[in-house]
């Protein structure tokens, strides 16, 4: 995972891949692979993808529910 430091800016940091994530999924409740594919421009990878959301679960910003398979929003 990648932070902003002395060495990282922020525009490479994982923090700076917060907001399209978040908007897609303030649109709608999407699958993991749906909301990949809906950001995937503002990736280099899929690592990166995967550390932005293991980021944001852990602030308690999303949620996955597994009923539906779904990644989703919290207010």
């Amino acid at each position: 995972m990648r932070l902003p430091s002395k060495i990282t800016s922020y525009s490479e940091s994982v923090i700076s891949k917060f907001p399209p994530v978040l908007t897609a999924l303030h649109n709608a409740d999407t699958g993991v692979l749906a909301l990949y594919e809906a950001t995937m421009n503002h990736f280099s990878s899929i690592e990166e993808f995967l550390d932005t959301l293991d980021c944001l679960y852990a602030l308690h910003k999303v949620i996955y529910d597994a009923d539906r398979e779904v990644l989703c929003y919290v207010a």
